[in-house]
């Protein structure tokens, strides 16, 4: 405050000294004013508080009026000494302001005057100083005249005349530049895409050169402009060698990115094409077929997703759009391919002949890395793609439900994903999981499907089947059926049998290499399927007019046609000679030689072919065939419990004691009626209820069809139909075991003991249906009971040895010879097989020897004579009985001839005998035992023999 109130006090003095000019001189107090300041008391602190007792509005500015203020400040009443005193204290500041003022101006006086003193010596030289320049700028206008002016505008001139000089020849270089844009562009209209790049870069090399004129700087940014636009226009050059690829086209592509020095941009965005390319290739496959089947102009299939879109596919479309999808997948994944052998072939071409760019060490390994790049891309590109191509592809598959398509044209879907794995495994190795995961589970639904059908459709076959014989020819083979042809070449969906190359060099073009030129490997499908058809009519086994068959007989089984007869069948093929008819005889003579041909039935046949068929599927695609071998199973064993259950189950196999059946076909049969029978459905509820899912893998029970008449004895009780059934189970066995190496190939590892089991106690059990189907024609064709009663007849305890035979012999023996008759009889109309004939007169032969045990089992008192009659009798049956049948040994002869020794047996033997010998019923041995009593066994040996006997036959209860 202090500080401010000094300044403000000193404000006046100074201002006042500003406004006086130079040559006034500043007015000092008084001689009176300063003794009187000087007579003021001299404490500065005194002082200091008298100034500091002023009020502050004193100092608030310049245009206080200090007389006013004061006036205003009196009291109303006015009181002269206060007035006094407040005057003298007035005074007292006024003075103490004034002294501090003249103290100032005191102190300061000698720098004033000696600062007055420097602004006139400035006056004064200000003043030289414009004599000075007044005469300067009089010499310059002289020099200028006479120097300047003259020489140097001459020099200026000279250089302004070397500026337009360069100017002129950079306008010269600068207007083909601004013309460069029109040729840059009919360069890319000519797809001179180096070219255009080469001119570019050297436009803006020189433009670089000129790039300080404006003009210049545009046209810089416009080639930029345009080198961008090139590199546009090159990447959709690219992108069109993803789809077909041209040598030509992508080598000036290559070029033009090199030049760039983008050769490894250039591979990924190639990559990046050849993905948008499969996308847009298999959706624009599959929206043409749904939109042509949709059959409005409705847009909204664009907008929707592959996935969803592959749903929108029809049954009927499905094949065609398939084939067209792989089609357009190939030609993409060939451009890759062949994109790839570019490469190759350049890489190949540079390190022989390097280029005038890698003569440098760095340009070498910059090369060198760039090469190395593209290659690993390429290569890693392969696996990618194909990925891809499986997504796409799957998606496809999954999309529609085939579990209803016909079988030909599931076949067609398997050949083309099979020949797309193939296509995938050339290309890049692999073993297409993603596709043989879609296409496994498609082919397990639509097979599981396809054989329930089937299975059906066998039920219905073996209920309407008359067992009747169907007329093959001698020489017939299933490879003969086109089910079959698969066995014998490669299946190929583009190269049918008979458009195959007549060189038989062994070495096979994979189809990249075979479809290089044109073509495609998806394109001969129908025309496969359709020569395939015109093979079934040709090849399929059998015709049902004679007058065909004699015709279209294979040469292998002419060799008892006549000469004349072969010639005149070339005549008729041929037409180079008159057309002969052919004669009942020779058809006779081809019946006879027929006669030696398979006993099958129309049933055995379509199962046959329906395996053909299985395996067919299960050789495409092998990642199902354990489902598939388990259904072709399932075919045999109905087949087989069919037969059994019409023709081979008896309730009186078990007292006959000859063993019909087997443990292992016991098994079979039980495992068949468990595992394939659905009892239910049958009416028949011999075991716990199966559930809905169990029930619905399994068949009914088929029935035999009221046509087929099994107990008449006209026809030997069936032995047609029975020899045709059975007969024809056992080819189809053989048949079975025909295929067993072909489906061990293709069975995984892991599953091959089902297969090994399901021929050893299935397929092989097939012949042991003979003995329990033609035990009933044994026992209903010979008169067992008559042979019985008449044997009753017979007086056993004779004293006498007799030499003639007893008449039930020869009545045995009639009925066999009937018996032989009517076999030969049933042999016009259905081939009997010499196994056959062996199982029937096994049979009848053992019944009859049964019999006979069974007649002397119920003798009531014998002599020792009568069991030699007994041996003349049976001896007079075996010598009679050899003449009628081939079969040796005579079955069963011990059997008799034990028996009837055993009368002779003392005690102890006639014990072990009884413990030797179960196959003797309790009956006969209690009664051999009693007509020995007497003769030389005694009451007490009886009794033990009866317990002995007992004992036995105790654990069968």
């Amino acid at each position: 405050m202090q500080r401010l109130k000094l300044c403000q006090g000193l404000k006046s003095p100074q201002e006042s000294v500003v406004d006086m000019s130079p040559v006034e001189s500043f007015r000092t107090p008084s001689k009176e004013e300063l003794r009187e300041l000087r007579e003021q008391p001299t404490d500065p602190q005194a002082e200091q508080e008298i100034i500091d007792s002023i009020e502050e509005v004193y100092f608030s500015s310049d245009s206080f009026d200090t007389v006013q203020y004061e006036l205003e400040k009196l009291p109303p009443d006015l009181n002269l000494l206060e007035l006094e005193e407040y005057r003298d204290k007035l005074k007292r500041q006024q003075a103490a302001v004034s002294k501090r003022v003249a103290d100032l101006i005191l102190e300061k006086q000698p720098s004033y005057v000696k600062e007055l003193e420097r602004v006139t010596s400035l006056q004064t030289n200000l003043q030289l100083a414009a004599v000075i320049c007044t005469n300067a700028r009089r010499q310059l206008r002289s020099a200028k005249e006479g120097f300047t002016e003259a020489s140097l505008g001459l020099l200026a001139n000279q250089r302004r005349r070397q500026l337009l000089t360069g100017l002129l020849k950079s306008l010269r270089t600068i207007k083909p530049l601004q013309r460069t844009d029109v040729r840059l562009s009919e360069m890319l209209e000519e797809e001179d895409y180096s070219g255009a790049i080469q001119l570019c870069l050297e436009c803006q090399k020189a433009a670089s050169t000129f790039k300080h004129y404006n003009c210049i700087s545009e046209l810089n940014s416009k080639l930029q402009d345009t080198l961008e636009q090139i590199e546009e226009q090159l990447d959709v050059a690219l992108s069109k060698t993803c789809k077909h690829f041209d040598v030509s086209h992508y080598t000036k592509v290559q070029l033009a990115y090199k030049l760039l020095g983008k050769t490894q941009t250039a591979m990924d965005q190639l990559h990046m094409h050849f993905t948008q390319a499969i996308h847009n290739t298999v959706f624009q496959v599959v929206l043409g077929y749904v939109e042509l089947c949709a059959g409005n102009a409705d847009t909204k299939f664009q907008k929707m997703p592959y996935k969803d879109l592959c749903t929108h596919i029809t049954t009927d479309s499905y094949i065609p759009c398939l084939t067209d999808l792989c089609k357009a997948l190939w030609e993409v994944m060939l451009s890759y391919h062949l994109t790839m052998q570019w490469h190759d072939e350049h890489y190949k071409e540079e390190e022989t002949t390097p280029g005038a760019d890698d003569t440098s060490a760095e340009g070498s390994d910059e090369s060198t890395v760039g090469r190395s790049y593209v290659k690993k891309k390429l290569e890693h590109g392969l696996t990618r793609i194909w990925q891809d191509v499986q997504l796409k592809v799957k998606a496809y598959l999954l999309g529609t439900d085939v579990s209803n398509f016909k079988y030909d044209d599931f076949i067609v879907v398997l050949d083309v994903i099979s020949r797309l794995m193939q296509v995938g495994e050339e290309f890049c190795g692999s073993k297409s999981e993603l596709l043989q995961e879609s296409i496994k589970r498609q082919s397990v639904n639509y097979f599981k499907n396809y054989h329930r059908t089937r299975l059906e459709e066998l039920r219905m076959f073996l209920e309407n089947e008359t067992w009747e014989l169907c007329p093959v020819k001698s020489n017939f083979s299933i490879a003969q059926l086109h089910e079959f042809r698969f066995m014998g070449q490669c299946r190929s969906p583009s190269v049918s049998p008979s458009r195959q190359p007549e060189s038989t060099e062994p070495v096979e073009l994979c189809l990249f290499e075979q479809y290089l030129q044109g073509g495609n490997p998806f394109e001969m499908q129908i025309d496969n399927k359709e020569e395939e058809t015109e093979d079934v009519l040709a090849s399929n086994g059998y015709e049902s007019d004679e007058l065909e068959k004699s015709v279209y007989q294979d040469y292998d089984s002419d060799s008892d046609v006549p000469e004349e007869l072969k010639q005149d069948y070339v005549d008729e093929q041929t037409g180079d000679g008159p057309v002969k008819s052919v004669s009942r005889e020779t058809l006779r003579s081809r019946k006879r030689s027929d006669y030696n041909a398979p006993i099958l039935t129309n049933t055995t046949l379509n199962v046959i072919r329906l395996v053909g068929k299985y395996m067919q599927m299960m050789n495409i695609l092998k990642p199902i065939a354990f489902d598939v071998i388990h259904c072709v199973s399932q075919l045999f064993d109905y087949y087989l419990y069919a037969v059994y259950t019409f023709f081979g189950r008896n309730d009186m196999y078990e007292s006959s004691g000859l063993g019909l059946i087997s443990s292992r076909l016991r098994t079979t049969l039980s495992r068949i009626q468990e595992s394939l029978i659905d009892m239910e459905a049958g009416g028949e509820n011999t075991g716990p209820h199966a559930s809905p899912e169990e029930r619905k893998e399994k068949v009914p029970s088929p029935h035999l069809s009221q046509l087929v008449i099994l107990m008449s004895s006209d026809t030997l009780y069936g032995l047609a139909e029975r020899v045709v059934a059975t007969e024809s189970l056992v080819f189809l066995a053989e048949q079975f075991e025909f295929l067993q190496p072909h489906l061990d190939t293709t069975m995984p590892s892991a599953k091959k003991p089902f297969l090994q089991q399901f021929y050893s106690q299935t397929v092989s059990t097939a012949s042991e249906l003979r003995k329990p189907i033609y035990w009933i024609v044994a026992a209903k064709a010979i008169d067992y009971e008559q042979m019985l009663l008449l044997m009753a007849g017979v007086k056993w305890d004779i004293k006498e040895i007799m030499s003639q035979h007893n008449v039930y012999v020869d009545v045995l023996l009639k009925e066999f010879e009937k018996f032989n008759q009517r076999l030969g009889d049933v042999s016009k109309i259905v081939r009997i097989p010499l196994p056959v004939s062996n199982v029937l007169w096994e049979h009848c032969i053992r019944l009859a020897n049964r019999t006979l045990v069974e007649g002397y089992a119920n003798v009531k008192k014998c002599s020792n004579e009568g069991r030699a009659l007994m041996q003349l009798d049976f001896q007079q049956f075996l010598m009679k009985l050899e003449k009628l049948t081939d079969l040796r040994p005579i079955p069963d002869k011990e059997f008799v001839e034990t028996y009837i020794k055993a009368y002779y047996l003392t005690e102890n033997d006639m014990e072990q005998f009884i413990k030797n010998h179960r196959e003797y019923s309790m009956k006969q041995l209690t009664n051999l035992v009693n007509v020995c009593l007497g003769s030389h066994i005694n009451k007490k040996a009886r009794q033990k023999l009866l317990a002995a006997i007992d004992d036995i036959d105790r654990p069968k209860r």
